[in-house]
């Protein structure tokens, strides 16, 4: 059984409202007292809001076999939605999350006039096309219906993924920013927008679906084995990075966990335990 601290989106709503209300400065609001960034209290546990698979997974080796040494105290708050982890990281619920792309963030950030800021990525999870109902790609006919997420970067991302491999048309120079709106030709298909959470439960009422790297995993697909079509790794603008409040990035902690993410033992475990599922996509930290 995990022993990290799992979230309901009515709890992380409740607490996110009740810290935005108090949020004037009180003596137990760390911002208030200048403890963030360079100055934070490195005696607190660094608290890591994270999607189950494969963020808090990763988070959790990282706690279980590498914290410790690093005098690193490491907290896991799981979430199961695209919105709370980022709220809560621009409120101070949380210290940190893990959970998201550059073109979410940078979606998320303008709608919601948050400063959420990448600091190092970690790992890529390829979009992928599903069914229960198909074999083969080819057998994708007029008339079936596939379902995509409804968020823009990775609806978009969905479309591109599906015009990529032949199944649409889409307008040109619409890139990862593609809507329903912009396809050119459907070919007969119908589309179905859902969360991107809720698609992996829609395969067995649609023909086929485009799902998220860890979504699938989590619904027991395995992304390099059981997808009809797969994002391409390389150029992939969507790399998954440990995120923070704008002015946390030289938080001791942060930088800690930072070093530790990008460690040969996380991407040995993120082999090991994906086998090209997920893919360790270190490098230079993540722009910003």
């Amino acid at each position: 059984m995990r022993k990290n601290i799992k979230i309901t989106a009515a709890l992380a709503s409740a607490a996110a409202l009740a810290l935005g209300l108090s949020a004037c400065g009180t003596d137990s609001d760390p911002a208030a007292k200048g403890e963030t960034g360079a100055n934070a209290d490195t005696s607190k546990a660094l608290v890591v809001a994270a999607s189950p698979t494969p963020h808090a997974d990763i988070l959790n080796f990282v706690k279980k076999n590498l914290a410790e040494k690093e005098g690193l105290k490491l907290e896991v708050k799981e979430f199961t939605d695209y919105v709370l982890p980022n709220t809560a990281t621009q409120n101070g619920q949380v210290d940190a999350n893990f959970f998201q792309h550059k073109p979410y963030l940078d979606d998320f950030n303008a709608k919601n006039k948050t400063t959420i800021v990448p600091v190092v990525n970690v790992h890529l999870e390829p979009l992928g096309l599903y069914s229960k109902k198909i074999k083969d790609i080819k057998d994708i006919k007029a008339g079936q219906t596939i379902a995509v997420p409804n968020d823009t970067t990775n609806g978009g991302r969905a479309l591109q993924l599906l015009a990529e491999n032949g199944l649409i048309t889409l307008k040109d120079g619409v890139g990862t920013s593609a809507k329903l709106s912009d396809i050119t030709d459907k070919k007969g298909l119908e589309f179905k927008e859902l969360e991107a959470a809720t698609v992996p439960r829609a395969l067995n009422d649609v023909d086929a679906a485009v799902i998220n790297g860890n979504y699938a995993i989590e619904a027991k697909l395995s992304p390099a084995k059981d997808s009809l079509a797969l994002e391409k790794a390389e150029g992939n603008p969507y790399a998954n990075f440990l995120a923070v409040k704008e002015g946390n990035e030289k938080d001791p902690r942060v930088e800690k966990l930072a070093k530790l993410l990008n460690s040969d033992e996380v991407k040995k475990f993120i082999e090991d335990t994906y086998q090209g599922s997920i893919i360790a996509s270190f490098g230079a930290p993540a722009a910003s």
